[in-house]
């Protein structure tokens, strides 16, 4: 299976609470911080709406 790599970039100040939430639900505590997920059409959908605060790559598993 393969895994994502997820960097939070961009700080979620300003930004509608329904993104901050996105930004929580992924897992993510702190700018800059990388996590590893499973990918999923769930993660895949939680990433396009918050695209433009993170970073993501597909890791081959």
């Amino acid at each position: 299976m393969s895994k994502l790599s997820i960097t939070w970039k961009k700080s979620a100040i300003g930004k509608p609470e329904k993104q901050k939430k996105t930004i929580q639900a992924l897992g993510l505590k702190r700018l800059n911080q990388t996590i590893i997920k499973d990918d999923s059409p769930a993660v895949r959908g939680m990433l396009e709406k918050v695209s433009h605060l993170v970073e993501w790559s597909t890791i081959d598993g």
